[in-house]
């Protein structure tokens, strides 16, 4: 973009300090009334992205939009107008022994730059949560959903302009790798960016920014099997977490079994033949499997398997002597987004709970819960896999900063 198009975006974010948040809710309110008169022009725009890929590619859900999907995006813009605003909140509040008053105040971040593989629905999802926030975006979406993201910048672009706000508070970038550049040096014209796709282009974007950068996205998520884990309750958890949706951050890439349970893989694997999920297994999980899995879906692991993103219907399974064993294994191969103990033992989920070092730690229910809608959040911008400022799915709040107000009379500092 031209220097002249960035002052804009800037400008831009600046009037939305001056919008109220009734005003706020209600350019949210109007797109999700727009997207049923806009279904079929969005939905044209998305067969024409879906025609260049592969059905079988696992990424082609992703990428696909249906008129339920667009009723259920509408539906999630709703429940983020009806949450309470993020901003103008008191975080805290003192009064200094000289009697300065402090107050530490969440206020917008400015200009949120967002880079995204094929996955339309993240445009709405990211322009309703920053116009809460009191953010414009900067979008740059993947090649392989290029017309439907223009599709739903264009509708946001005529609901801003009939409601008489700057429409520059949501900017689509062009697709190519030029503009992805352009975005990741904008220094000065967005504050934040944050990447949400894979880990090659999580990678890429940390390496190359000089923005600062949230990362969020790549998700290598383990369930541990313990010893005294509740098979009904582990088949149903395994099965969820890996087949409800493969090609997602949250879904399921590896096995951890307890040695004493191998006698029960083969349950516990068994409904993910429905999926035809190819099972990566060690020695120890490929004897009890042979026979009861399907040979054509069983391959012997490599080691290099182990600390995969698969984003597919492929799965490995490591068998450990102890939780120890199986904790050591995620700290070295996981990627501190999700994971899981199925378990009965108290002191072993706890154990569990308090060594394992990641964003989301569950005990006894799935991986696949990761998600600001599931955590109450309304909805997110991703699932921050870093320490920094945020963690786990980046809600309303996640995406806010804070500034320091102090208010004196007359004081000098001596």
């Amino acid at each position: 973009m031209r220097i002249e198009d960035w002052k804009a975006v800037r400008l831009a974010s600046r009037t939305l300090a001056l919008l109220e948040e009734k005003q706020i809710n209600a350019i949210l309110m109007a797109v999700a009334e727009a997207i049923p008169h806009y279904m079929n022009r969005i939905l044209e725009a998305n067969e024409t992205d879906l025609s260049r890929m592969n059905p079988d590619n696992p990424k082609y859900d992703r990428l696909r939009l249906t008129e339920q999907r667009l009723l259920d995006i509408a539906s999630d813009i709703r429940n983020v107008a009806a949450l309470p605003s993020p901003l103008n909140q008191v975080l805290e509040e003192s009064v200094r022994p000289n009697g300065l008053r402090l107050k530490k105040v969440s206020v917008p971040f400015g200009v949120i730059g967002i880079i995204y593989e094929a996955r339309p629905n993240v445009t709405f999802d990211v322009f309703s949560l920053c116009l809460k926030s009191g953010s414009a975006c900067v979008l740059k979406g993947g090649s392989d959903a290029a017309e439907s993201n223009r599709a739903i910048v264009d509708l946001l672009h005529k609901v801003l302009a009939d409601l008489g706000a700057d429409t520059r508070l949501v900017t689509l970038l062009p697709p190519g790798r030029e503009a992805a550049e352009e975005l990741l040096h904008a220094n000065g014209w967005v504050d934040l960016i944050i990447p949400r796709g894979s880990s090659g282009l999580i990678d890429y974007v940390r390496q190359n920014a000089t923005v600062p950068v949230i990362e969020t996205g790549a998700g290598v998520c383990h369930t541990y099997f313990d010893a005294s884990g509740n098979l009904e309750k582990g088949i149903r958890i395994v099965n969820n977490a890996k087949t409800r949706r493969v090609s997602v951050c949250n879904a399921l890439d590896c096995l951890l079994v307890h040695e004493s349970r191998i006698n029960d893989l083969a349950q516990l694997c068994a409904p993910l033949q429905e999926s035809k999920v190819t099972i990566y297994a060690d020695e120890a999980a490929y004897g009890a499997l042979c026979g009861h899995y399907p040979a054509s879906l069983l391959v012997q692991a490599l080691p290099e398997v182990y600390g995969t993103e698969f984003l597919d219907y492929k799965m490995a399974i490591k068998t450990v002597r102890n939780i120890e064993e199986a904790v050591s294994h995620i700290y070295a191969y996981g990627s501190g987004h999700s994971e899981c103990i199925v378990t009965e033992d108290k002191q072993a989920s706890d154990l569990f709970c308090r060594q394992v070092d990641a964003a989301c730690v569950y005990v006894n229910a799935p991986t696949s819960f990761t998600d600001g809608a599931q955590f109450g959040l309304g909805a997110e911008i991703g699932i921050s896999t870093q320490k920094l400022h945020a963690r786990g799915p980046m809600g309303l709040r996640e995406i806010t900063t804070y500034k320091w107000l102090i208010e004196g009379d007359g004081q000098i500092r001596p």
